[in-house]
């Protein structure tokens, strides 16, 4: 670690709501699977969290200016990790999305590409020149994310491909995209969604119909959302302590996608209003380092996390409440899942990392 670099420069204000998050995380997982199999579950989760801080301390002691110049071996070994997975991946419920390790654990590598994608997509709009971005910036930039992204649909696992949208999104605006480019990508994107509806799994197919019309098949694929909506709606004002739609196991998976849902019921309007809360302050916390980024490329950092952290949330909780079609995707902090876990903070690392180096000459 350079001797310029300090402790004192860490955000730990940042790092406190980020715990705050985890720790009311881990306690409605503790609620949501007291009576079920999945009892326990909170203790393992907090064993991840004691893991990630570790892993955010490593991350932000190493110097990112120096990562980012060997990021194309890492985006290497990325697509390499994505290939592994679908080869010899673990296959659960049709996909193949773990790497099974020692000691029963399972690793979702789709999930740390995440991360090499936000380095990725830093190094190369840091490295152009022109404010404007030119149709080729836009197809290499695109290319960058697209291959990973592509080969996660192979597993598939729609969910965690769409994560990774934000991360080019959020590098095409910082970068200069014009609002023509903007337009021509929208109008082509409205033009091949009939396209990809066919190359859509029909479970995935079975969401979408579900969420235009959830209604139409209560007790099948509009189940979840059905349930998600009436947990909510029984949380109140200040929450109900039985909890009965989470406890008397009438809403799925309650410890990871519909965390929101049992947190919700539990402690009702106030306290869902207060767990936004705290996203809102770390989103704000995250978007004031991007500021004080000490060169182009930590600015893309620290929003290549703000975006993808963004997108986590907003999907999640409209998931939750009906506004979007569930497709799986964690509430960050919250949710229970090693994987998702340690890429945040490994990613708050990041953040980390650039600010510390606000300084340094």
């Amino acid at each position: 670690m350079s001797r310029y670099i300090s402790f004192r420069d860490f955000d730990w204000t940042l790092v406190a709501f980020v715990l705050i998050i985890c720790g009311l995380g881990v306690l409605e997982i503790r609620s949501a699977t007291m009576h079920t199999k999945f009892a326990g579950a909170h203790i393992r989760q907090l064993y991840w969290i004691v893991a990630g801080l570790v892993g955010m301390l490593i991350v932000s002691m190493l110097n990112y200016q120096m990562l980012l110049e060997r990021v194309h071996w890492m985006y290497i070994a990325a697509v390499a990790s994505l290939m592994t997975v679908l080869i010899f991946g673990q296959k659960y419920l049709g996909a193949r999305r773990w790497v099974k390790l020692p000691g029963g654990n399972h690793f979702q590598p789709s999930e740390w590409v995440k991360l090499i994608l936000i380095l990725a997509t830093a190094k190369y709009f840091a490295d152009l020149q022109q404010r404007e971005l030119s149709w080729s910036d836009f197809v290499k930039a695109g290319a960058i994310v697209g291959v990973p992204m592509l080969m996660v649909l192979a597993q598939p696992d729609l969910g965690t491909a769409l994560t990774y949208l934000p991360v080019a999104v959020m590098g095409l605006f910082l970068g200069g995209l014009r609002w023509k480019q903007a337009l021509i990508v929208v109008m082509l994107a409205g033009m091949a969604m009939p396209l990809a509806w066919h190359h859509l799994k029909p479970y995935q197919k079975e969401r979408l119909v579900s969420f235009m019309e959830p209604d139409a098949d209560a007790r099948g694929s509009g189940y979840q959302v059905k349930q998600s909506l009436i947990a909510v709606g029984s949380g109140g004002i200040f929450g109900s302590s039985a909890g009965s739609q989470t406890h008397l196991a009438f809403l799925p998976v309650p410890q990871t996608d519909f965390i929101f849902a049992a947190f919700s019921e539990e402690h009702g309007f106030v306290g869902a209003l207060g767990v936004l809360l705290l996203y809102f302050i770390v989103l704000m916390r995250l978007t004031q380092n991007a500021q004080t980024a000490p060169d182009r490329a930590g600015t893309f950092v620290v929003m290549g996390v703000v975006a993808v952290l963004t997108f986590h949330i907003l999907v999640n909780v409209g998931m939750v409440l009906g506004f979007m079609p569930v497709t799986g995707i964690p509430l960050p902090l919250m949710s229970y899942g090693g994987s998702s876990v340690l890429f945040m903070f490994l990613a708050l690392g990041m953040v980390m990392n650039v600010r510390m180096r606000r300084f340094v000459n």
